[in-house]
């Protein structure tokens, strides 16, 4: 664990203060204050960048389209157990 100053006590505000950054929902001083601290503080500069790259990833995910095949072998199940309408 690192020693961190200057926003608490990391271990109970480092996630929150970083998806705050990430998420652009900061004052500008707060903006600085977090940028500085991530600059200083190790541990928590690895839970950005850790957290980058899970929305990097998760973005990538959403865009990409399922193939074809999958799309129709999905309808066919859902087909399959629908019950018939009377």
């Amino acid at each position: 664990m690192s020693d961190c100053q200057g926003l608490g006590d990391c271990d109970d505000t480092r996630m929150q203060r970083i998806y705050e950054y990430l998420d652009g929902a900061l004052t500008r001083s707060d903006l600085a204050e977090i940028k500085q601290h991530l600059d200083e503080c190790p541990e928590c500069s690895q839970q950005y960048d850790l957290e980058c790259v899970i929305r990097k990833v998760v973005k990538r995910s959403c865009t990409e389209a399922a193939p074809e095949n999958l799309k129709n072998a999905i309808l066919q199940r859902i087909h399959a157990i629908r019950p018939v309408d009377a």
